[in-house]
């Protein structure tokens, strides 16, 4: 026979209070003594009631459920950027809904409207071009508190959260320069990507600040794989053996590219001059980055404070709906190793 269903009547009998004084413990408000608060509890618990709370965001017009839409989840960066988030928004008793979009536009206006219709109480999501506006209008037509994460914003109306990419770029580059590169490449990204634009866009700044090359042939486009990362730049280095040092997309193009110099007969590490050595350099560090030989040298991501604030800005977004939109732009930090 099926176990019945405890319901908040059962737990008002066994505590010898009304359903209101229950309702009220379980949201939280309202003046109730300690002794109360302990009784119903003590209900809770040896009844073993649990609170529906879709029913309860139905009966209150409020929910508990927030949405965050990445480009993919698996990618450390993003993974600590969900850490962060959800740390800030579960302190205040929100739940997390997330979901994934890859590169595609039709898949985050997808994943926004299933959240709309789900009654989220507010969005982050990371823009993608060809769908933010989209996304945006169909959340601000809902009345839904909307953050922009991770990527650069395509909206002065609208909150976001970002590292500072273009800084990062030319922060690593001048590293590199000061080390006596003079023949620097970018590998990995798509053309499409907004971060990699931002990226370039500091690249360029700090070569043409020190009169260096840019070469179209140099700034090669890969998926964020090893093994894509490993080819191209093995392909890079045969075709174009005067270049010492590579910035590195993202944290798995680092890794791969480790393999790609090794496959060019080249090695990794600091010495440009008499070893011909490869210097990278890559964004968004990761743990893996200590276990290479020698370890990468890397800009570190601030992805954990960047979902941190992300949530606290959706927060008070929340609160202060009609609140001026704020910028926020994170620095990055270099961290030296052996690599670069």
């Amino acid at each position: 026979m099926s176990q019945k269903k405890i319901k908040i009547t059962d737990v008002a009998e066994y505590a010898g209070v009304s359903v209101s004084t229950v309702s009220l413990v379980l949201g939280n408000k309202g003046r109730i003594s300690e002794a109360t608060i302990a009784k119903v509890n003590e209900a809770i618990k040896t009844l073993g009631y649990v609170r529906n709370e879709a029913a309860a965001n139905l009966r209150s017009h409020q929910s508990n459920l927030i949405g965050l839409v990445l480009k993919d989840i698996t990618d450390p960066f993003y993974t600590e950027i969900t850490a962060g988030f959800s740390r800030v928004l579960e302190k205040h008793g929100y739940m997390l809904f997330l979901a994934q979009c890859g590169d595609s536009p039709e898949r985050l206006e997808h994943c926004v409207q299933s959240m709309i219709q789900q009654g989220v109480a507010g969005v982050a999501f990371s823009p993608l071009r060809g769908a933010s506006q989209g996304v945006l209008k169909m959340l601000a037509d809902a009345a839904i508190p909307v953050v922009c994460v991770a990527r650069a914003s395509v909206n002065d109306d609208v909150d976001f959260v970002v590292p500072d990419n273009t800084q990062a770029a030319k922060q690593a580059t001048l590293h590199l320069v000061e080390q006596g590169h003079r023949h620097i490449a970018y590998v990995g990204g798509l053309g499409d990507s907004l971060t990699r634009a931002e990226r370039i866009g500091g690249y360029c700044t700090a070569l043409i600040q020190y009169g260096l090359p840019f070469k179209n042939e140099w700034v090669i486009e890969c998926q964020g794989t090893q093994k894509a990362a490993a080819e191209a730049v093995q392909s890079l280095l045969v075709q174009h053996p005067k270049i010492t040092a590579i910035l590195c997309h993202r944290s798995a193009v680092a890794l791969g590219a480790v393999y790609g110099v090794e496959r060019a007969n080249r090695s990794v590490g600091c010495d440009n001059y008499i070893g011909q050595q490869v210097a990278l350099l890559g964004f968004d560090d990761v743990p893996e980055a200590e276990l290479t030989h020698p370890p990468l040298t890397f800009m570190s991501s601030t992805a954990t404070s960047i979902g941190e604030q992300a949530g606290q800005r959706l927060l008070n977004r929340m609160k202060h709906p009609i609140q001026g939109t704020e910028k926020v732009v994170l620095p990055s930090e270099l961290i030296i190793r052996g690599s670069a």
